[in-house]
C-alpha cells in the first residue's frame, strides 16, 4: 500500500488521553493529534459564498485544538445537487475567494482545513424547489412513513416544506452522460479547493446522497456496470476518487465518508460490504476512510443515523473497516473523549471525529491537552443543534449560546467588580454564576435544596446525558470561587443582608395541578412530589404508602442510596415506590421521558396529552424518537385528552365526544408548568436591581435557562 495512506500506529506521550493527543499522519498531512471536526452544516453561507460567520466557526474549532476541521457538505455542482443555498458552493470560481479566506484563517491559528465535496442526489431540496429532477441511480420504489409528523406544529411543518417550496420531487435516473457530468463536477470542485489553499478534501459518499445511493443496494437497483455487486455499486465512488486525486495531486489528503450501516432500509449497506469496497477506494486514491452510518427515514430513525444517541454507536463498524485496509480509519458516532481514547488504544481506528462535542465546546482538545477534562463543556445530546438543519437554519446549541455567534464567545471582563447574588442552583442559576465569576464579579449562589442542579439533577434519572452538564457547572463554579450556600431559602431580608449590587432570580418554574376533582389526592404527584418520593424525601413517604414502603424509603435515605441518580436508576429497576398503573398528565418533554422510564420498570403507563402533539418542548429528532420509544415500550399515548376527574382508582378523561377511563394507582402531573418569579417582584419593590433567568422568566428548560443566563451574565 502506498505510504501516503498509512496511519502512524505508534502512540506517544502519557496521561489519560495519550492516544487521542498523539500526532498522526493522514495521507501527506502530519497532524498534531487524532481529533477531527466532522462536517456539520452551519448554513451561514450567502448563496453558496463563504461568510465571516462560517470562517469564525471553523477557526474557533481549529484554534481550540482540532487537528483538522472539515466543512459542512459543500455542493460540487451548486445550485444543482444542493440541499440549501446556505451551504458552501464549489461549482464556480466566484466561490474561491471565500474558501481562500477560510483556509487562511484556519492556517493562521495552526489548523488544517478539509472541504467536503457533495452532491445531495435524492435529497437535493434546491433542485426540487427550482423544478429540476433529482439525480438518482434508480427510481425510488417506496415512500417514507411520515406519521411522526403528527407531533409537529403547523409552523414546523411549513418550515420543513420551505427548502423545497413544498413541491413534490421528480427524478432523473442517471445515464452515462449524467454520471460523467457528476464525476467532472467533483473533480472541478476539488481543483478549486486546491486553488483556495485547502489541505484536504473529503468525498461524501454517505448519508443517502448521490454517491451513497449508488453504493447501496437499497437505493441502487441497476443491473448495468454501475449496479449489482458491491464492487459495481462502488464504481462511481471509485471513479470520483480517481478524478479528485488527479485534480488535487499528491500533496493534498483525500478522504471518503461512507455508511457502514443503513438503518431501516431493506438491502441497506452493512459494514461487511464496506469492508469489501474500502480497499477499492484506497486503490482509487483515498488516503482515509471515514466510517459513518445513516437512517433511511429521518422522521423515524434520525437518532440512529447520522447522529446517533448511543455513545460509540458506530464503534463496531469502524473496527470492521479498519481490519480491511491499512490506511487511516476515521471513527465517528457520539464519541466522548474516554471512548475515543479506548478505541484508538485498541487499534480500532486511527482518528476520531467529534462533532457535537466540539459544537458544545470548541476548546475541547486544548482543554484535554492542558489536563482540564472536567472543564470541557459537555454536549447533552438534545438534538437542538441539528433541528435547525431541517429548516435551513444555523445550528443552536443548548449549552453553548455562542454557537453560530463566535464573535460573541470571548469573555469580556467586567468594567468593575460587583457583588452578584444568584438565587437558585439549577442550570440557569449556575450558568449565571459561572459567567459572572469568569468576568470578575464576586458571586454568591443561594440554593434551598441540599444539592445543586435543580430539576436538571432529577432529570438525570430519565435523561442521563444531563448529568455531565450538572457536573460541569458544579466544577466550574467551584473552580471560580463562587460562594455556594446550600439548604438556604432566600427571603428579601436574607438577600438584603448580603448587600448585593445585582440579584439574579433563577428559582425555576411553578408546577401546579389540573383544575379537576381529585387533583389533590395523595396518589397524585407534581414533579416536586415525585422527586421527593423517588429520592426518599420526607414529603414523599405519604400515608398512602405501606409500612414496608415507608421503611424502605427511610433506609435508602439513611444509607444515602438516593443521593446519586445513576444509583437510583439502577435500584429502581428492582423496586420503586410507584404502583403498577401510572397515568402521566402531559405528554411534553418531561411526560414522555418519564413514561418511558416507568414503562422500562414494568409499569403500565398511559400519557394523557391535552394538545394535538406530543413532545413539543423537544427538538424534532429527539421528539420523534421519544414517541417511538415510548410506543415500543407499551406506553399508551393519548392526544387531545381532556382530564375530567381523578379518583382513588382511575382517571376519567374525554377525547372529543367520548368519555373514557383508565385505571391508576399513581398519577403524575407532568404538565401545568408555568413561569413565575414572586421573589423577583418582592426584591424589586425593596429597591434591588433584579434580573430573572431560566424557567422563572420563561419556560424553556435547559436550552432556555442557559441562553437566558448567558445574556444576563454578559450584561452585568
Amino acid at each position: 500500500m502506498a505510504a501516503r495512506g498509512r496511519a502512524i500506529a505508534a502512540r506517544s506521550g502519557s496521561g489519560p488521553f495519550a492516544n487521542l493527543l498523539a500526532p498522526g499522519r493522514l495521507g501527506p498531512l502530519e497532524l498534531p493529534n487524532r481529533v477531527l471536526l466532522p462536517a456539520m452544516d452551519m448554513n451561514l453561507c450567502d448563496d453558496g459564498v463563504i461568510t465571516t460567520g462560517e470562517i469564525q466557526h471553523y477557526t474557533a474549532r481549529a484554534a481550540g485544538g482540532a487537528a483538522m476541521v472539515i466543512t459542512g457538505s459543500s455542493a460540487v455542482a451548486f445550485p444543482h445537487g444542493a440541499t440549501t443555498r446556505n451551504q458552501p458552493g464549489l461549482s464556480d470560481d466566484r466561490f474561491i475567494p471565500g474558501l481562500r479566506a477560510l483556509a487562511d484563517s484556519v492556517h493562521r491559528v495552526g489548523g488544517r482545513l478539509c472541504i467536503q465535496l457533495c452532491h445531495h442526489g435524492k435529497t437535493s431540496a434546491v433542485d426540487t424547489a427550482e423544478d429540476r429532477p433529482l439525480l438518482v441511480p434508480s427510481a425510488p420504489t417506496d415512500t417514507l412513513d411520515l406519521s411522526a409528523l403528527q407531533d409537529n406544529t403547523m409552523d414546523e411543518l411549513m418550515k420543513l416544506a420551505a427548502p423545497s417550496k413544498a413541491k413534490s420531487p421528480t427524478y432523473d435516473v442517471a445515464d452515462e452522460q449524467a454520471i460523467a457530468w457528476a464525476i467532472d463536477q467533483f473533480a472541478s470542485a476539488a481543483a478549486r479547493c486546491r486553488e483556495a489553499g485547502a489541505d484536504a478534501v473529503e468525498v461524501h459518499a454517505a448519508h443517502g446522497y448521490l454517491l451513497s445511493a449508488f453504493l447501496s443496494a437499497g437505493y441502487n437497483h441497476r443491473d448495468d456496470e454501475w449496479g449489482g455487486t458491491i464492487e459495481r455499486r462502488a464504481r462511481l465512488t471509485c471513479e470520483v476518487l480517481a478524478a479528485v486525486r488527479a485534480a488535487v495531486g499528491p500533496d493534498m489528503a483525500v478522504s471518503v465518508r461512507v455508511n457502514a450501516h443503513e438503518y431501516g432500509l431493506a438491502d441497506g449497506l452493512r459494514a461487511d460490504e464496506i469492508a469489501i469496497a474500502a480497499p477499492l477506494f484506497v486503490a482509487a486514491g483515498a488516503d482515509a476512510i471515514h466510517v459513518s452510518a445513516n437512517a433511511h427515514n429521518p422522521f423515524a430513525d434520525f437518532t440512529e443515523g447520522p447522529l446517533p444517541s448511543r455513545v460509540g454507536q458506530y464503534r463496531e463498524f469502524a473496527r470492521t473497516v479498519k481490519a480491511a485496509v491499512d490506511v487511516p480509519v476515521i471513527a465517528v458516532g457520539r464519541l466522548l473523549p474516554e471512548t475515543a481514547e479506548e478505541m484508538l488504544g485498541a487499534g480500532e481506528c486511527d482518528f476520531v471525529s467529534m462533532g457535537r462535542q466540539q459544537l458544545a465546546d470548541p476548546d475541547l482538545v486544548a482543554k484535554l491537552r492542558d489536563g482540564r477534562r472536567a472543564s470541557v463543556r459537555p454536549c447533552i445530546n438534545c438534538y437542538v443543534c441539528v433541528e435547525q438543519n431541517f429548516f435551513e437554519g444555523t445550528p443552536r446549541c443548548a449549552v453553548n449560546p455562542a454557537l453560530g455567534h463566535e464573535d460573541l464567545a470571548a469573555i469580556v471582563p467586567a468594567a468593575a467588580s460587583r457583588h452578584v447574588v444568584v438565587v437558585g442552583g439549577g442550570p440557569g442559576g449556575m450558568e449565571t454564576a459561572r459567567l459572572a465569576a469568569e468576568r470578575g464579579h464576586r458571586v454568591t449562589l443561594v440554593e434551598r435544596a441540599d444539592r445543586l442542579g435543580g430539576t436538571a439533577w432529577f432529570s438525570q434519572l430519565t435523561t442521563p446525558a444531563n448529568a455531565p452538564l450538572v457536573d460541569w457547572l458544579t466544577h466550574e463554579i467551584t473552580r471560580l470561587g463562587v460562594d455556594v450556600r446550600l439548604g438556604t431559602t432566600a427571603s428579601v431580608a436574607d438577600v438584603a443582608a448580603m448587600r448585593p449590587d445585582v440579584v439574579v432570580v433563577a428559582t425555576g418554574a411553578v408546577r401546579g395541578r389540573p383544575d379537576v376533582p381529585g387533583a389533590h389526592l395523595d396518589h397524585v404527584y407534581t414533579g416536586d412530589g415525585l422527586r421527593d418520593l423517588i429520592t426518599g424525601g420526607a414529603g414523599g413517604a405519604g400515608s398512602q404508602r405501606s409500612l414496608v414502603e415507608r421503611v424502605a424509603l427511610g433506609v435508602g435515605r439513611t444509607l444515602r442510596l438516593t443521593e446519586r441518580p445513576d444509583r437510583i436508576r439502577e435500584l429502581s429497576k428492582r423496586w420503586m415506590p410507584i404502583g403498577p398503573q401510572v397515568v402521566v398528565l402531559g405528554g411534553g418533554l418531561v411526560g414522555l421521558e418519564l413514561a418511558e422510564f416507568l414503562a422500562e420498570r414494568g409499569r403500565a403507563v398511559t400519557v394523557l396529552e391535552p394538545g394535538p402533539a406530543l413532545g413539543l418542548q423537544m427538538a424534532m429528532p429527539r421528539r420523534w424518537s421519544a414517541v417511538r420509544r415510548a410506543t415500543d415500550h407499551g406506553v399508551a399515548l393519548v392526544r387531545n385528552a381532556e382530564v375530567v376527574e381523578i379518583t382513588a382508582t382511575e382517571v376519567r378523561y374525554r377525547v372529543g365526544d367520548d368519555e373514557l377511563r383508565v385505571a391508576a394507582t399513581d398519577v403524575v402531573v407532568a404538565g401545568e408548568v408555568s413561569a413565575g418569579h414572586p421573589l423577583a417582584d418582592e426584591l424589586r419593590a425593596a429597591g434591588h436591581t433584579v434580573e430573572v433567568v431560566g424557567d422563572a422568566g420563561e419556560v424553556g428548560y435547559i436550552d432556555g435557562a442557559v441562553h437566558s443566563a448567558w445574556r444576563v451574565a454578559r450584561a452585568i
